[in-house]
């Protein structure tokens, strides 16, 4: 069964990654906007920004956050992530540091971005419920094909938490 998934990651950094991951064939996700596209949806503002969140999400069972070095400290994709769990969606980490860039490069593993969502009125962050998967291997190949083999169970695992919380 093909999922339909929100994606959420740092678009300057990570962009060329993320089309990797997209590429997988057992997931549907948002139409990803270019990067004119995306520098005209935010010149019109917070608002907009909220609206074009809420029009992609629609619809989607996960948000599946693609996580890179920088994306922990992207204010948007808190947001998406907050947005997602409240909604009564899935949420899902991925680390994709070990794919290469456009430049075919490595990055390095960045903060969990769940330890920055806390449950209102807790203490407690959404990193003690919400899986944070790191693909197996030492390569950008070996991660692609981890993610590849294990992504749909990830997604239904996410799943499956989200419905039992």
């Amino acid at each position: 069964m093909t999922r339909r998934v929100f994606f959420s990651f740092h678009f300057a950094n990570d962009f060329w990654r993320t089309q990797q991951v997209r590429n997988i064939n057992s997931l549907e996700g948002q139409k990803l906007c270019s990067s004119n596209d995306w520098e005209e949806v935010k010149r019109k503002g917070k608002e907009s920004i909220k609206k074009w969140i809420d029009d992609q999400m629609h619809g989607k069972s996960c948000v599946v956050i693609l996580v890179g070095a920088e994306t922990a400290n992207r204010p948007w994709v808190i947001h998406e992530i907050s947005k997602g769990w409240n909604d009564k969606r899935a949420v899902l980490g991925i680390r994709i540091d070990k794919l290469l860039d456009s430049s075919g490069r490595p990055s390095v593993a960045g903060p969990n971005p769940f330890s920055k969502v806390t449950f209102t009125g807790s203490a407690r962050s959404l990193s003690e419920v919400a899986p944070l998967k790191v693909p197996t291997g030492t390569d950008s190949k070996a991660a692609y094909a981890s993610i590849a083999n294990n992504i749909e169970g990830w997604i239904e695992e996410a799943i499956r938490i989200r419905a039992n919380s």
